[in-house]
C-alpha cells in the first residue's frame, strides 16, 4: 500500500513499528483539544491510528473530516485501546499538510445514527459511504463476486459479456428505452436480462456460460428491489434441471463455506409451486421457523357461526395458522394484526386463544368440545399458542396469511439465525389476466412446459424453478424451449400474431430453426443474494450508488431534463 503520501495505512502500525518514521495519509475522524496538544484520529479505509500533534495556527484549521497527510515517529501508547487493531500505538506528527478542507458535514458521520433521514443519507451517499458500514459491504461484495468466478470457471463455465443496447421484446416489466440517433423514432432497450442472448450462445456451441451482467427493469420499487442490478447469469447445453441443481448446490456451499465460514446442508428442500401457496401462502417462504398454514373449511361446515356460513356460500376459503405462545396477545395487539389485513383487502380476521386445553374467543361458542379438540390437535396447537382464521377468496387469504407469519415470526422472535434454502418447481406456465382477457407467461416466453403436460398447455406446469433463501426469490430459471415447434405454439398462446412474431423475435425463431441443443438455466440476483448473506432487510445497503424508491438519484438529481439541442437530435418531443 506504500504511495508517494504513506508508508502505512491507518489500519496497519502495531507495536513492531515503534521508533519507526512512518507517513499516514487519510480522513479526520476526531479532534480533541488538550492545551498545547492535539489528538487527531486519522481514518483511512483500512482503519484508525491515533495522532499526537502541537497546537499551531495550521491545527487549529483542521474540520472534522478534512484530508491530511502526516509525517512523524511511532510511540508506544500510554492508555492502549483494546477495541482498535493500532490501539498500542500512536504517531508523534512532525509535519502536517492539510490535502483538503472539509465544511461543515450535513449529518454526523463518526457514529452510525439513523437521525439522519435516508433521503439525506442518499443525497449525500459519499458521506454515508465514510461510515463503514456500506464499504464494507462493499468490501464483501467484491469477494463474493470473485469466489463467483473462481467457482464457476472450476465447473467449466465461461464467462462471455453480451450487449447493454438490445431490442424491446416482451419479457415481463417495462423496458427502459434508448432512442437512436442515427435511425430517427427507433429504440434501443437496455436489457431487463441476457435472457435471449444467453440461449443464442447455447445455440452457437457455447457449453456453459455465465456472466455477472447489469439488468433494467421500469418496474414498482421496494425494499429488495432497484430498477438497475445485477444478476449472475448462468446457462448450459445438454442437461436437465436435477443437473443444474447438483451443481448449484454445490457451488452454493463452497461459496457459503468460503466467504462465511458456514456450513449448508444439501441437497435443498424442494416444494411444487402448488404446495408453498397451500402451507405457506406465498411462493417464496421463509423456512427459517414453522407456522404451517392449515384449511379449516371442514370445521366451519359444521359451526353456525354467520360470517364462515356466508364465506362458504360465496366459495371463499378459510385457512389459518397457529402462533406459538401468542394467546398473550391484547386486544389492541390483535386489532393491529386485523388492520394489517385489512390494509391487503381482508375484511378481518377471526381467532382462537389456547388455554386449558380448550378454545376462547367470541366465536368458541360456536363449536363443540369436541370440535375444540380436533381442531387444536388439527393446528398441533398448544397452551398458550394463538389460532388466526381468514376467509375470503384464495388469492387474498394466502397474501393476509403470509404477511400475518412473517410479521409474527418477528414480533415473537421465531426466526432463527441459519440459512434456508428451498427449491419451488412446477410453477404454472401461464397466468390468466382478467382485466386483459389473455394469457401471460409466469416466467417467459422461452420456458419450456412440462413434458408430461404437452396436451394441455393452457394449464400446462412449466420447467421453471425458483431458489428461495430466507423468504427471498435469489435465483429463477427454467429449462428452454429448443423446439421450433412448440416455441411457436407458445407465442401464439401468448396471443402474438405470425407479423408480430416476426418482427419482435424473428432473429431467434432464425437461429432455432438452424437446430438448438437442450439447455437450461438460471440467474442470481447478486444483490438479492448479498442482502441474504449479510442479513440486511434493505437492497441499499450493498449497493454503492443506489435509486431511492421513486427510482430517483438524490445524489445526481436523476432522471433530469434535458436540452431542447439534445431532443432535437434524437428527434424527440417531450409532451409533459
Amino acid at each position: 500500500m506504500k504511495t508517494h503520501f504513506r508508508t502505512h495505512t491507518c489500519g496497519e502500525l502495531r507495536s513492531d513499528n515503534i521508533g519507526q518514521e512512518v507517513k499516514l495519509s487519510g480522513f479526520v475522524h476526531r479532534k480533541r483539544d488538550l492545551g498545547n496538544l492535539f489528538f487527531i484520529d486519522l481514518r483511512d479505509q483500512y482503519g484508525l491510528t491515533q495522532l499526537i500533534v502541537e497546537k499551531s495556527k495550521l491545527t487549529e484549521k483542521i474540520s472534522h473530516e478534512s484530508v491530511i497527510s502526516i509525517e512523524g515517529k511511532v510511540k508506544e501508547r500510554i492508555s492502549k485501546n483494546k477495541e482498535l487493531a493500532t490501539g498500542n500505538i500512536e504517531v508523534e506528527v512532525k509535519k502536517l499538510e492539510i490535502l483538503s478542507h472539509a465544511k461543515t458535514l450535513p449529518f454526523e458521520i463518526t457514529s452510525f445514527s439513523e437521525e439522519a433521514n435516508e433521503e439525506l443519507r442518499l443525497k449525500y451517499r459519499y458521506l454515508e459511504l465514510r461510515r463503514g458500514k456500506i464499504l464494507q459491504h462493499l468490501q464483501f461484495r467484491h469477494r463474493v463476486i470473485l469466489e463467483i468466478r473462481n467457482l464457476l470457471s472450476k465447473q467449466g463455465f465461461i464467462e462471455v459479456q453480451t450487449p447493454i443496447l438490445g431490442k424491446s421484446t416482451p419479457e415481463g416489466a417495462r423496458d427502459y428505452l434508448v432512442p437512436s440517433r442515427l435511425y430517427p423514432g427507433h429504440f434501443f432497450a437496455l436489457p431487463q436480462s441476457p435472457q435471449q442472448f444467453k440461449q443464442l450462445l447455447m445455440m452457437g456451441n457455447m457449453d456453459r456460460y455465465f456472466q455477472i451482467p447489469p439488468c433494467f427493469r421500469d418496474e414498482d420499487l421496494r425494499a429488495d428491489r432497484q430498477p438497475e442490478f445485477y444478476q449472475i447469469d448462468i446457462e448450459m447445453s445438454f442437461g436437465v434441471p436435477e443437473d443444474l441443481f447438483a451443481i448449484l448446490e454445490t457451488f452454493m456451499k463452497q461459496l457459503f463455506k468460503n466467504i462465511l465460514n458456514t456450513d449448508i446442508k444439501i441437497p435443498f428442500k424442494r416444494l411444487s409451486f402448488h404446495e408453498c401457496m397451500e402451507k405457506y401462502g406465498c411462493d417464496k417462504p421463509d423456512l427459517r421457523f414453522g407456522m404451517e398454514l392449515k384449511r379449516f373449511e371442514s370445521f366451519a361446515q359444521k359451526c353456525d357461526f354467520s360470517i364462515f356460513k356466508q364465506a362458504l356460500e360465496k366459495s371463499a376459503v378459510i385457512k389459518g395458522l397457529c402462533a406459538p405462545g401468542a394467546a398473550h396477545l391484547s386486544r389492541k395487539n390483535i386489532e393491529a394484526l386485523e388492520q394489517l389485513i385489512k390494509n391487503l383487502g381482508l375484511k378481518g380476521l377471526s381467532f382462537f386463544k389456547v388455554e386449558d386445553d380448550k378454545l376462547h374467543s367470541s366465536i368458541a361458542k360456536f363449536f363443540t368440545p369436541d370440535q375444540h379438540k380436533a381442531i387444536i390437535q388439527h393446528f398441533s396447537a398448544k397452551n398458550g399458542d394463538l389460532i388466526l382464521l381468514l376467509a375470503d377468496k384464495e388469492k387474498l387469504v394466502n397474501m393476509g396469511l403470509d404477511q400475518l407469519r412473517r410479521h409474527l415470526a418477528k414480533e415473537l422472535d421465531l426466526i432463527s439465525n441459519t440459512f434456508a434454502f428451498l427449491w419451488v418447481t412446477d410453477f404454472p406456465l401461464f397466468e390468466w389476466d382478467e382485466e386483459e382477457q389473455r394469457y401471460f407467461s409466469m416466467h417467459h416466453p422461452f420456458t419450456a412446459p412440462n413434458s408430461e403436460d404437452l396436451d394441455d398447455l393452457p394449464n400446462a406446469r412449466s420447467t421453471g424453478y425458483d431458489l428461495v433463501l430466507n423468504g427471498y426469490e435469489i435465483a429463477g430459471g427454467s429449462k428452454r424451449i429448443h423446439s421450433l415447434d412448440l416455441q411457436y405454439k407458445i407465442f401464439e398462446l401468448l396471443g402474438l400474431k405470425e407479423e408480430e412474431i416476426k418482427y419482435k423475435f424473428g432473429h431467434f425463431i432464425e437461429a432455432l430453426s438452424y437446430g438448438c441443443p437442450p439447455h437450461l438455466g438460471i440467474a442470481f440476483g447478486l444483490d438479492r443474494l448479498l442482502m441474504t448473506m449479510l442479513n440486511t432487510d434493505n437492497i441499499r445497503d450493498v449497493i454503492a450508488f443506489p435509486k431511492t424508491t421513486k427510482a430517483q438519484d438524490l445524489m445526481l438529481q436523476s432522471p433530469s431534463q434535458v436540452s431542447d439541442a439534445q431532443l432535437k437530435e434524437l428527434h424527440i418531443k417531450v409532451d409533459a
